[in-house]
């Protein structure tokens, strides 16, 4: 069956090049460890100690790969952590956030790319990040002797819809997988639905809950906000993980409001860091007095510029934490949204576009709670901005509804573990090894 999923998968690059090319050379999307895509010639292991290999696609997952990793060394402190992302922006990411882990690329699901990569790891257990169903390495790593788990997994109505027509194919895949750590039980009704034995799934909440900071003086935090020298009384409208479109959405707002309230900032912080300097040239364009988040250490900070854009990667949950007002990205275009746990833990006042499809239970706990509200489109987050200045009393309670969602979903991170801890490498086992 391996050599049908890779001709598929050679079938599906080919069709699939020109959008590369274009990506690459218009958009100027960054990508990286071809070698290792393509072949799996990933960072070799050295020594004999056991090794989790934990593999998250992108920056949203290998952000909340944070807390399990510090589970797992607290119970298991001479394992080895082994991370692999696919995305260039994940693999900075984790790089920065996980500098005593070995990080790489992670192989596309071609048979030879998985087969190099797993000798190169040489890992006791194997855990994919949400989504991540990829046939060639879960059966390779089954034959291998390899525990397999999922973590935080997840499968939309769409994904299950398309996952249905090739039923039969994933059934198998599913049934090597030891255990599916699911965010909600339906999620895990679909997964059964899928293949997957029922007694190998079990729920456990959203690890993106337990992995979200609550404390506003934490001192990423705290260093940012004295870095961009933002004074105590300035309330700041953050727009954080934004795609095309939505940085003048924000900025319209921020103008309207800022007529009538001259202490407010305003900090940008595009999803994608191809389009930093897009975002720079129509601020230029605009003819706002604004700032860099990379030049801040380097040169005098402008203190009239009352708009920062953030043109850095992996500082944007602790920039949410000098938020009083909140606008989450990727929900005015297709991309579905992103992740409006963050701003929510630390009590702003929470607003998205209409497009959360990649979050919607999530979105609908916060609307049910009266914790975040959901704009329709430019004209709603001009409303919402200009609301929450002159009416603070709301934009508290909207704050503090936020913070209690969030309080009340935390306890994932214990219970994945408890669904993890048979296939994890045992403590008495590292022990001896490394005695010998």
């Amino acid at each position: 069956m391996g050599w049908l999923f890779n001709v598929v998968y050679l079938g599906a690059l080919v069709v699939a090049m020109p959008y590369f090319a274009w990506s690459t050379l218009v958009r100027g999307r960054r990508r990286g460890g071809f070698l290792q895509k393509f072949f799996g010639l990933v960072a070799v292991r050295e020594g004999d100690e056991p090794c989790v290999w934990l593999h998250a696609v992108s920056v949203g997952e290998v952000n909340l790969l944070a807390t399990v990793i510090g589970a797992i060394r607290r119970e298991n402190s001479a394992v080895e952590i082994y991370i692999t992302t696919t995305t260039h922006s994940g693999y900075e990411l984790a790089r920065a956030r996980y500098d005593d882990c070995l990080v790489s690329y992670a192989p596309l699901d071609f048979s030879w790319a998985v087969k190099t990569a797993l000798r190169r790891i040489r890992p006791q257990t194997l855990i994919l990040a949400e989504l991540e169903i990829w046939p060639n390495l879960i059966t390779i790593a089954n034959r291998s002797d390899v525990n397999i788990a999922v973590i935080n997994g997840r499968l939309s109505e769409k994904s299950y819809q398309g996952y249905r027509r090739v039923r039969s194919i994933l059934r198998p895949v599913l049934r090597k997988i030891d255990c599916i750590a699911v965010q909600d039980w339906t999620y895990g009704e679909r997964f059964v639905a899928l293949g997957a034995p029922t007694k190998r799934v079990i729920s456990t909440g959203s690890l993106k809950f337990d992995g979200a900071e609550t404390n506003r003086r934490n001192s990423k935090t705290l260093r940012l906000r004295r870095l961009a020298q933002i004074p105590n009384d300035a309330i700041v409208f953050l727009a954080g993980s934004t795609q095309a479109g939505e940085e003048e959405a924000a900025l319209d707002a921020f103008q309207t409001a800022a007529e009538r309230h001259p202490l407010l900032r305003l900090i940008l912080v595009p999803r994608h860091p191809e389009r930093f300097d897009e975002v720079a040239e129509m601020l230029d364009e605009r003819g706002v007095n604004w700032s860099r988040r990379s030049s801040l250490e380097h040169s005098v900070v402008d203190p009239t510029a009352n708009v920062l854009l953030v043109d850095t990667v992996g500082e944007l949950g602790a920039w949410w934490g000098v938020a009083d007002i909140a606008f989450v990205g990727g929900s005015f275009g297709r991309r579905g949204g992103q992740n409006m746990i963050e701003p929510a833990a630390y009590g702003a006042a929470v607003s998205f576009g209409p497009n959360t499809k990649n979050f919607r239970d999530i979105v609908q706990l916060l609307l049910d709670a009266d914790a975040a509200v959901m704009v329709a489109d430019e004209a709603g987050l001009v409303e919402f901005v200009s609301r929450s200045l002159d009416d603070p009393q709301w934009r508290e309670a909207l704050g503090q509804n936020a913070q209690r969602v969030v309080a009340a979903q935390l306890g994932a991170v214990q219970r994945t573990m408890e669904a993890l801890r048979p296939f994890l490498p045992e403590p008495a086992v590292v022990a001896r090894r490394m005695a010998a």
